[in-house]
């Protein structure tokens, strides 16, 4: 396979297996990694934070891109609706240094329910000395955007539960959760209990999750507005059979 000379763009753990890479001199952070904001007012905007760790000027560029709700979660569309803008688009941030970027809500204030988009903060590749290295690590971190509708909060509740399969086969607990509202939800913002019960109704298995370990689990967990989404929950159960029982309590 022929290698572009200036740059390669890959998975950054593949690369730091390949090649040996220290993760504190090839590294830049980026917070936070999801942004909530409202279509009016002073929540219409929030900074994303982009500090440099590299041992030499960081050039990054901030892009957007519209998601569409799907019944697993939210699917790139690969295209920017232009509801959201960033100042600045495009920084050079030296070694140390920290960046803000003002993500800014600039669409219709009068959505139906919440809109969600990825912002993808991209290092730029950079003209390399001759005789150089060609070969040059590119970091693309993506932060989750989501708009809900002024004034309206988020309903969470479990409509449906079912013992499912795993990639393995191992028996898993699925749930179906359903949004009753507008505005988008999240499950790591609140507290999932799992009961497992025997075909005789004896309890074989209890789990309550809370929020720091539903986001180890299964991510952030976005329940959009008006949407209905099924949830494979990492938690391998004692038996295939018998039946499922979940409760939802959303935090305070």
């Amino acid at each position: 396979m022929k290698l572009n000379r200036r740059s390669l763009v890959a998975a950054m753990g593949a690369l730091f297996a390949t090649f040996g890479l220290s993760a504190a001199l090839y590294a830049m952070t980026v917070q936070p990694v999801v942004l909530d904001l409202t279509t009016s007012g002073r929540g219409m905007s929030q900074a994303i934070i982009v500090e440099n760790t590299f041992d030499r000027p960081l050039p990054v560029e901030l892009r957007i891109e519209t998601l569409d709700l799907t019944a697993d979660g939210v699917t790139p569309t690969g295209k920017d609706s232009g509801e959201l803008a960033i100042f600045p688009p495009q920084a050079l941030i030296q070694p140390g240094q920290r960046q803000s970027f003002r993500v800014q809500y600039v669409g219709d204030p009068a959505i139906a329910r919440s809109k969600h988009f990825f912002v993808t903060v991209a290092q730029l590749p950079v003209q390399l000395a001759d005789g150089t290295s060609n070969i040059q690590l590119l970091y693309n971190f993506q932060v989750l955007v989501s708009v809900s509708p002024e004034g309206v909060k988020p309903s969470l509740s479990i409509t449906g539960t079912e013992i499912a399969r795993n990639d393995t086969g191992a028996p898993v607990p699925a749930i179906t959760v359903a949004n009753a509202t507008a505005a988008h939800g999240y499950l790591s913002r609140g507290r999932l209990r799992i009961v497992q019960y025997d075909a005789a109704g004896k309890e074989l298995f209890r789990k309550q999750l809370a929020g720091p370990e539903l986001q180890q689990t299964i991510g952030y967990g976005l329940i959009g507005g008006g949407q209905t989404r099924r949830v494979l929950l990492p938690l391998v159960l004692p038996q295939s059979d018998g039946r499922v029982e979940a409760q939802f309590t959303p935090d305070a």
